[in-house]
């Protein structure tokens, strides 16, 4: 295990009916207030008005900032650092999913940089400056933005989505509230479990040695995922379904099961051009590649791991690493099938191969995965698992 430093003070309100401590968490960092949010869902759903009527009675001055995209665009956060600077905002109140969080974060350092945006998200983790305090009301469990100081950020124009980050980013408080999860869409439900699971595969297939702690979370975690998220599916108001997945997500990706490991994500890097290109759903696209990845890396040296895989999460008893290996890789794939996932690229309306020398040119760029991750990819690696993800697969 390597050394690594854990500290993640985020302030967990979980469970049902925390809202009423919602005025006491914002006022600790002041009265201005802007309201970040996407596409409208949750002025349907009703919880903008039990938002906005909370505060209005505690005398907050509140400003909004709607319509973050699914892939949170540079040009967003612009917005948001204008109407921060404009308004005197004092804190930032996210209520949404990953995307809403992660403009919030970025806007809440640009706040204060006198760099653009993209400058900014062109430090990638290495950002130091101070940023607006941030609140987070979570609806969806995928991204564990909630309780990170990472965020991703788009730029449409040059067709590039990368992470950035860096300590100040970190949410001061978080609502997680199952029951805001009920209406969220069976697709998105789905997308947002494979985006839980993909952090989790991300972490644990590492070589670092030493790790079995960090590994048997990450096991447990993938295990409680792949259990609830059918029941979510086929249940949606079942309260500890959702509450299962909600806080695996933040756990996914708080650092608990990554600190002491020393890799690169990979499917990751190579997803965040399918998105940069077509702008598809994260969680999706990551079901998409991982079992692909999985078999491109599956060698003598790496079946160990995805044998233990096989056996602790999947329940796999065969003893030939390589068979137990494959078979759990196909029960990967079937898993996400059965949720309702897409599994091709060209059913999310990805038909042709052009870009993709182009798009691994660019995981490769800006990333460490053909020097760090779990078995190095070039290239000519990202642009095989894209072409394997054309078309249907079998792993055994």
């Amino acid at each position: 295990m390597e050394n690594f430093r854990f500290h993640v003070t985020t302030d967990i309100r979980f469970g049902k009916n925390r809202l009423d401590e919602l005025p006491e968490a914002l006022g600790a960092f002041g009265k201005r207030v802007l309201l970040v949010y996407g596409g409208g869902s949750i002025k349907k759903n009703g919880l903008y008005d039990e938002v906005t009527s909370r505060l209005k009675e505690a005398s907050f001055e509140v400003f909004d900032l709607s319509g973050v995209e699914p892939n949170p665009r540079v040009e967003t956060v612009q917005r948001g650092i204008d109407s921060c600077r404009e308004n005197k905002v004092e804190v930032i109140l996210a209520v949404g999913g990953g995307s809403t969080i992660d403009c919030s974060k970025a806007i809440a350092a640009g706040f204060y940089s006198e760099k653009t945006p993209w400058d900014l998200v062109l430090e990638r983790k290495g950002y130091k400056g101070p940023a607006l305090p941030i609140i987070t009301i979570l609806t969806l469990a995928a991204t564990g933005s909630e309780m990170n100081a990472g965020a991703v950020i788009s730029n449409m124009h040059t067709n590039q989505k990368l992470g950035m980050g860096g300590p100040s980013m970190l949410p001061k408080v978080s609502f997680l509230d199952p029951e805001n999860t009920f209406t969220v869409p069976k697709i998105q439900t789905a997308a947002g479990s494979a985006d839980i699971l993909s952090h989790l595969f991300e972490n644990y297939f590492d070589l670092t040695p030493g790790t079995d702690v960090q590994d048997g979370i990450a096991e447990g975690l993938m295990k409680s995922v792949i259990k609830n998220c059918p029941i979510a599916l086929q249940t949606p108001d079942d309260y500890d379904a959702r509450a299962n997945l909600m806080w695996a997500s933040s756990l996914a990706l708080n650092g608990l099961t990554g600190s002491g490991k020393n890799g690169a994500w990979s499917c990751h890097a190579m997803e965040h051009e399918l998105s940069a290109f077509y702008d598809i759903t994260h969680g999706i696209g990551l079901a998409i590649l991982t079992p692909r990845w999985m078999l491109h890396v599956l060698n003598e040296e790496t079946a160990p791991k995805f044998a233990r895989f096989a056996n602790e999460v999947w329940g796999i008893t065969e003893t030939v690493p390589e068979l137990a290996a494959r078979m759990a890789i196909q029960k990967t794939y079937d898993f996400f099938q059965s949720c309702g996932i897409p599994m091709t690229l060209p059913e999310v309306g990805i038909t042709d191969d052009s870009k993709f020398e182009e798009m691994a040119k660019q995981a490769v760029a800006h990333s460490v995965i053909s020097t760090k991750a779990f078995v190095p990819l070039h290239e000519e690696d990202v642009v095989a698992i894209y072409q394997a993800s054309m078309k249907k697969s079998n792993f055994l």
